[in-house]
């Protein structure tokens, strides 16, 4: 698996925290990919996904901080990912059920990510 490189996380811990985060949650990884648009048959297609939804959690902890100016770049993130979530849904409900899922799948990466290190 390659690397996984995302702020404050180590190499190796990432992908070990990544291969036990698949055991439990590979349907919601083949979801977000299937949504998004990310082909599951291509190499290290879990941790592109994983990507987006560190993204997003971190994007999603701007939006609640009531103390952080939004700049132009992080709401234009923001909003890129939330319309990669967004295309082909129909209702708001579909919409925040991928959202809680890419926010899920995040913190669940945290937790063990935390736990191995």
């Amino acid at each position: 698996m390659e690397v996984i490189k995302h702020e404050g996380f180590e190499e190796q811990t990432s992908i070990k925290a990544l291969e036990l985060l698949l055991i439990d949650r590979k349907n919601e990884f083949r979801e977000l990919a299937t949504i998004i648009g990310i082909p599951i048959n291509e190499k290290c297609w879990e941790k592109i996904i994983l990507k987006f939804c560190l993204d997003f959690n971190a994007c999603f902890k701007d939006w609640a901080n009531e103390t952080v100016d939004l700049d132009h770049n992080t709401v234009h993130k923001s909003m890129t990912l939330i319309r990669q979530l967004a295309k082909g849904t129909t209702t708001m409900n579909e919409l925040a059920h991928l959202e809680n899922i890419a926010y899920t799948l995040a913190e669940e990466f945290k937790a063990v990510y935390k736990r191995l290190k």
